[in-house]
């Protein structure tokens, strides 16, 4: 798709002092200002973003065509929405797949489409970055007409959390429930603790599988992405890759992104590397803000048994509790999550479709799958003994 480096589209907002652009590269907004924005969520900082877009992981020749929204009063931005024209489905996490199927059995062209989310990271987190509920307001407003402008076939907003909620509730886009499994510190001590708040099978479960790593020479250390190094990148990038070749897929962020970010962000990275004799065999790529740790990206050169569950999991906790962190995201899916202490947490997203008669259907449906996943997440079993009290 040709890139819409001459996109020029404005909306004037009630204010009439304020006005919106389509900017193509976030490199055309100030970083400080997009920051004062954005919050502590490190995938919403303008570095990770830029990242993104400099190192060619997203772009317009692989479907990932950056046109952000940005809302000004004068020269001082006020309002933004990271936001891209999609000509698929990969990376978002929150599966459309049997839509755009039936628009194609219909002969109708389900893609492009405008997505507001961060790329390849389904974690939750503001998408209206703004001040108030009036800029957010706007914000969806100028992207239901860029949608119509770019005649793309439906509008997407992916895991969004409050105060985005408000403004979107006041909107006719159709709501989509979700869920992922998340981790939550209830003031324990040590991961000792938190293990003595499991229920028996699943603690016992856990300690025989630390034992057998133990037992086989496996440990792990943590490098701070401020004191990690080249040779420790270059590792875990070959895990990361070989990850997608087991599964005949492609990695979708490269070499230079993860460099990217360890020159911009590296407060914001942590390594989990797992060593058996002192020679490195996986690795797991989280990130961090003041509050939470999010398990990113895993890969392993050779199969251990348990060797998974404790880099992408336990580590992932017990860095957690050590640093005083009150979640820990394990990303989308897996219901193997749940007996490591990762309990089903609501997520959301919002959409509009432009035809009419599959937006009643798609509603219709929405209404079914939400009854289904309330009724899924009531009948986990927990992974607790106990209610874990702060």
């Amino acid at each position: 798709m040709e890139a819409r480096q001459n996109v020029h589209f404005e909306a004037n907002p009630p204010e009439t002092e304020a006005v919106i652009r389509v900017v193509p590269r976030i490199s055309e907004l100030s970083a400080d200002a997009w920051n004062a924005l954005a919050g502590d969520s490190p995938f919403l900082r303008h570095a990770f973003l830029h990242a993104l877009e400099a190192t060619g992981c997203v772009g317009a020749d692989i479907g990932w065509e950056p046109v952000h929204l940005a809302l000004f009063r004068g020269d001082r931005l006020d309002a933004a929405m990271p936001l891209y024209v999609k000509h698929h489905s990969w990376g978002e996490f929150v599966f459309d797949w049997a839509w755009a199927d039936a628009y194609r059995r219909h002969g109708l062209n389900y893609y492009p489409k405008l997505v507001c989310c961060v790329p390849f990271s389904p974690v939750p987190g503001p998408r209206l970055l703004a001040r108030n509920e009036a800029d957010r307001a706007t914000l969806i407003q100028a992207a239901l007409k860029l949608m119509q402008e770019l005649g793309c076939s439906s509008f997407h907003i992916l895991f969004p959390t409050e105060p985005d909620h408000a403004a979107l509730e006041a909107t006719p886009l159709m709501h989509r429930s979700g869920f992922q499994f998340h981790w939550n510190n209830a003031g324990y001590g040590s991961f000792d603790d938190f293990l003595a708040a499991m229920t028996h099978d699943k603690r016992k479960k856990i300690r025989q599988e630390r034992k057998k790593l133990h037992n086989l020479g496996v440990s792990f250390r943590w490098v701070e992405g401020r004191d990690s190094t080249d040779a420790e990148w270059d590792h875990f990038y070959r895990c990361y890759a070989d990850t997608y070749a087991r599964h005949r897929s492609e990695p979708h962020l490269n070499r230079a992104f993860f460099a990217n970010l360890r020159e911009t962000l590296p407060d914001n990275l942590v390594l989990i590397i797992a060593e058996r004799q002192g020679e490195a065999i996986a690795c797991s790529f989280c990130m961090k803000d003041s509050q939470r740790l999010y398990g990113r990206h895993w890969g392993t050169l050779e199969y251990v048994p348990g060797l998974h569950f404790e880099t992408c999991y336990q580590q992932g906790i017990e860095y957690a509790i050590v640093h005083g962190l009150q979640v820990f995201e394990g990303g989308a899916q897996g219901e193997h999550k749940l007996a490591r202490g990762l309990v089903p947490t609501p997520t959301h997203s919002w959409h509009w479709l432009e035809n009419a008669e599959f937006r009643e259907a798609v509603d219709r449906f929405l209404e079914r799958e939400t009854d289904a996943i309330r009724h899924y997440m009531d009948e986990l079993d927990a992974p607790f003994r106990r209610e874990p009290s702060g």
